[in-house]
């Protein structure tokens, strides 16, 4: 037969026994040849593991009747193809060896293409699972982009709604009146309140609202109090006379002036928070006004002499906001138009400063007086 590349071991040949060799011989046999190539025995030996194994498989098979049946057939089965082979003339031996080659090469051609099968398929499954693995890394960026956005955008807005002037209320700019008229007998019209006033700035005499009801007990007796609701046309005068409220010498002697809506406007404490009018960032606020000396004192002077502000024009719409926005403390973005309204001018900013020191500065001094009697 044709010599053969992948040629079975014959098992009988590495135990070194016969096909009719008995338990006993093969036992022996084995004993024999494990003592040659036994890897504690013969260290020295580099592919002594490997036959010891051979070896043992061989001998196993042997010792076992059913796979020693087998290999007999099979040997048998070989024996008889080399016989026929022996037989065969060199013609058709030729024609055999290519034949057993032709299979060889097929079976190896076979196998290579079902390992490079194996080799495409796992590359795609890989490259599969990188695609995979950039893709949710991709979209995990996404995600983590929109959310800073989305963060970046919260927190503008809360901003910009914190720096925003709040919306005006109708009465912002009204202030309430409330005098004995024994004190005060020639306060019972809207001019004569409007001139009281007009020390502080000009004021809308034609919606002064002036009561002057008697006591429920004494209906029949003249009152012996009023009150008025006067609406300036600048917040910074009305807050000037709230300021200024009960002081003789600003005309408001038994005069209580308070806010007509009883509180504080809004827009007055948006101005503390932001520095521009007292309170806690009011330092800041003296810092980025050191630019803007000569301004400043052209409105002390103002404030000093408030007999001597011009007074608004006629034709100007009464409106309960003054009329520019100052460009230190204006937003980026232009305001709402839902307020459409003016903002504070810089000189209404600093007169209500004024009035806010001059104030805290009579309680002090009230505080210390107290203290001292």
């Amino acid at each position: 037969m044709a010599p053969s590349a992948e040629e079975e071991i014959d098992p009988y040949e590495l135990v070194g026994v016969t096909a009719e060799a008995t338990e006993a011989e093969i036992r022996k046999a084995y004993r024999q040849k494990s003592l040659k190539v036994h890897p504690d025995r013969n260290p020295d030996l580099p592919d002594a593991a490997k036959k010891f194994h051979e070896l043992t498989q061989a001998y196993e098979l042997l010792l076992d009747p059913l796979r020693r049946m087998a290999i007999d057939a099979k040997l048998r089965l070989k024996a008889a193809r080399k016989e026929r082979y022996a037989a065969y003339d060199s013609k058709r031996k030729a024609m055999v060896e290519d034949l057993e080659e032709r299979e060889r090469a097929f079976k190896k051609a076979r196998v290579e293409k079902e390992q490079e099968e194996i080799q495409r398929w796992r590359e795609n499954e890989r490259i599969m699972d990188e695609g995979r693995r950039m893709r949710e890394e991709r979209m995990k960026d996404a995600e983590l982009r929109d959310q800073e956005v989305r963060e970046r955008a919260r927190s503008e807005k809360e901003a910009a709604d914190g720096e925003a002037p709040p919306a005006l209320g109708s009465l912002d700019t009204t202030v309430k009146l409330k005098y004995p008229l024994s004190k005060h007998p020639t306060l019972t019209t809207p001019d004569a309140l409007s001139a009281l006033l007009s020390p502080f700035g000009p004021t809308d005499a034609a919606s002064v609202v002036l009561s002057m009801k008697p006591s429920k007990k004494h209906p029949d007796k003249p009152p012996k109090f009023a009150t008025a609701l006067v609406p300036f046309k600048q917040i910074g005068d009305a807050f000037g006379a709230v300021c200024a409220s009960g002081r003789k010498e600003r005309g408001l002697g038994d005069v209580e002036v308070t806010w007509a809506e009883g509180r504080e406007p809004e827009i007055l404490g948006w101005l503390k928070k932001m520095g521009k009018l007292g309170g806690a960032g009011d330092k800041k606020g003296q810092t980025e006004r050191s630019d803007s000396s000569a301004p400043v004192a052209d409105n002390i002077a103002n404030a000093a002499n408030p007999q001597e502000r011009p007074a608004a024009s006629p034709s100007a719409p009464f409106s309960t906001f003054p009329s520019s926005f100052p460009d230190s403390f204006q937003a980026t973005s232009q305001p709402p138009k839902a307020l459409d309204v003016p903002a504070l001018d810089f000189e209404s900013i600093t007169l209500m400063r004024m009035r806010q020191a001059e104030r805290d500065r009579l309680e002090r001094e009230i505080r210390e007086q107290e203290a001292n009697e």
